[in-house]
């Protein structure tokens, strides 16, 4: 089979909502229940004679999302009855939508949104010793599903549309969306241009949805397709044949009769719209433009969001620094993005290295953003080394104090006497005679190795630069 032909493909992503409580019922909805069927009543467990009751917090979830998407949002919406069955279905069918969804034409990362839509959850099929267990504390939990057009053409891209749209769910706070716990689940939909479609299921992770599809475009040029649905081996890496692929008329929809439409107001949706955030997007250009930290570190801070958050507040503060400063003297705007590169530097690097040493999230330490603030300021204005900043960095973050009030307590404050740094100079040249000639003889490693002598001579407390001069000044 030729190996030109480009690959089509179409995803489909489900996200359990993070709402109190399940879509039709009352039953809680805690992704975290262990002990299985705790949180069943007799209307999420399909009972003859029980009725569905709307969650209109989850219908309000799904269209913030779809107005975060660029989405139409409908003004007439119902729900259907999707019919099939399976074990975890404990109904005989689940409650969706099929022609008349919340949300239509989206659009993410130049990738078109076909719909979002709403549905409940299946219960959860647990295998052990050759029997099946079923769970259903799962059954019935608000789930969106979002499927775009065919419009990507590589596994990277299909995983950068999976990455950014779980960061735009957080970022509005409508779901967790983690992988790993089943809360965000990817169906790839594939095929090389004129060839049939193929379903990849039990991708639980960004790499798997890469991976997979890496690996069906290959095998489609090399075998071939069928119109099927094959699941991924995340050990063996390869997808493997499931069942031929049911089309939508096998399922049988119609109506929900125990379900009115909803209608909804022009005011209504712009009420909503009013709720939602910045999102990455924006957050990435307005901190490129603000800052201008590069590209990686702008990232950093967009991925996290509690960070980028503490950031700012320490700007603020390192802002307000400056104008205060500007009252005595000219601050220029260079200034003020040095500082923000300085800032932005320490905290991405030593103290997300700090706190990960230590077992502490991101968002949980007790920094304050003045006191870190104070400490951006001390080391651009060389009142303390790179190598002292490192230790203050780190009492402050164990104790909580500031860092002017840990110098003083520690002794760790810059050495700024000439002499005292001049008679460790003389010391380390007299003990290291040998490196001493071997940098008269041309070998700069050397030197390197006498500047860092001297800065254990001083404990870190002289500036490298300054003592590297006082150094070259001696040996000449």
């Amino acid at each position: 089979m030729s190996t030109n032909l480009q690959p089509i493909i179409g995803l489909e992503v489900h996200v359990e909502l993070k709402t109190k409580s399940k879509m039709f019922c009352s039953c809680p909805n805690d992704p975290d229940e262990r002990q299985p069927n705790a949180l069943v009543c007799p209307i999420c467990l399909g009972h003859p004679g029980t009725l569905p009751v709307i969650n209109q917090e989850a219908v309000r979830r799904v269209i913030k999302t779809g107005l975060a998407l660029k989405c139409q949002i409908s003004q007439y919406s119902k729900f259907d009855r999707k019919n099939y069955f399976y074990p975890d279905l404990p109904k005989g069918y689940q409650i969706s939508q099929k022609d008349a969804p919340l949300c239509r034409k989206g659009e993410l990362l130049d990738v078109k949104i076909r719909r979002v839509h709403l549905e409940e959850d299946t219960g959860r099929l647990i295998h052990k010793k050759g029997h099946s267990l079923v769970d259903f504390n799962r059954a019935g939990i608000p789930l969106m599903e979002l499927v775009t057009e065919p419009d990507i053409r590589s596994a990277r891209e299909a995983r950068r549309f999976a990455e950014e749209l779980q960061l735009i769910l957080r970022y509005l706070g409508v779901a967790d969306a983690d992988m790993e716990k089943g809360q965000m689940r990817v169906e790839a939909n594939v095929s090389l241009r004129g060839g049939r479609r193929v379903e990849i299921k039990n991708l639980n992770s960004f790499r798997a949805v890469e991976k997979a599809l890496e690996y069906e475009i290959a095998r489609q040029h090399k075998e071939g397709s069928v119109q099927e649905t094959r699941g991924w081996d995340s050990l063996k890496e390869i997808t493997v044949s499931q069942r031929e692929k049911e089309e939508a008329h096998d399922y049988r929809y119609f109506p929900e009769p125990d379900l009115v439409p909803m209608r909804f107001s022009k005011k209504a949706i712009e009420g909503i719209a009013v709720d939602i955030p910045e999102l990455p997007r924006a957050r990435r250009e307005r901190f490129t433009e603000e800052y201008r930290i590069g590209e990686k570190a702008v990232e950093v801070f967009v991925q996290n969001k509690d960070l980028g958050e503490y950031f700012e507040k320490t700007m603020s503060e390192l802002r307000q620094w400056a104008k205060e400063e500007g009252r005595k003297r000219s601050v220029k705007e260079e200034e003020f993005f040095k500082l923000a590169k300085l800032c932005s530097n320490y905290m991405i690097s030593d103290l997300r290295g700090l706190l990960k040493g230590a077992g502490v999230s991101d968002e949980d330490f007790k920094i304050t953003p003045e006191n870190f603030a104070e400490f951006v300021l001390l080391i651009d204005q060389g009142k303390i080394s790179s190598k002292i900043a490192k230790q203050v960095l780190a009492e402050m973050l164990s104790r909580g104090k500031d860092p002017s009030h840990i110098i003083e307590e520690k002794g760790l404050s810059q050495i700024t006497d000439k002499t005292e740094i001049n008679e460790i100079i003389l010391e380390v040249i007299s003990k290291n005679k040998k490196a001493v000639e071997d940098y008269k003889k041309g070998k700069e490693n050397a030197l390197q190795f006498l500047v860092g002598q001297v800065m254990a001579g001083t404990k870190g407390r002289a500036s490298p630069e300054e003592t590297r001069q006082a150094l070259l000044t001696k040996l000449k």
